[in-house]
């Protein structure tokens, strides 16, 4: 995902999982030339919105292990990152970057969803559950939203 390799890339760097989040910000902006330092900072809330980030009194701390992300040689991550994704979308997400076919899991999504008849979200939580895949961190979105 090019939204946790995005994260990543600056804790990599820093080697460690926390930091100072002007520090972040001149990262991407500045040193790596990713974003302008207003998109820098949005994608900071972006990540804290997807629990990939933790903020508190200045400091960022990544809520995943940065250093077991790659960033490959030429990566560039594309503005649509910035967005807030819906629970859906995340969920989706986790399921394709766990190898499943997009469409696939769409396909498969909509029809627990119609068979179920619960929302689409409880329906891709229980599609990845059903494939062995980890999505425990939207589960609870998923639930509410029942």
């Amino acid at each position: 995902m090019s939204l946790r390799t995005a994260v990543a890339a600056p804790f990599r760097e820093a080697g460690g999982e926390e930091m100072g989040e002007s520090a972040f910000v001149v990262a991407l902006s500045l040193d790596r030339d990713w974003f302008s330092p207003d998109q820098a900072k949005r994608l900071v809330d972006v990540a804290a919105s997807e629990g990939l980030l933790r903020r508190e009194d200045g400091t960022l701390e990544a809520r995943f292990d940065p250093q077991t992300t790659t960033v490959p040689e030429g990566f560039e991550p594309d503005e649509s990152i910035l967005r807030e994704r819906s629970t859906f979308e995340r969920l989706l997400g986790a399921l394709v970057e766990a190898g499943e076919d997009k469409q696939d899991a769409v396909a498969g999504i909509n029809g627990l969803q119609s068979e179920l008849a619960v929302t689409v979200e409880a329906a891709a939580v229980l599609y990845a559950h059903r494939r062995g895949i980890d999505v425990d961190e939207l589960t609870e979105i998923a639930r509410a939203s029942l």
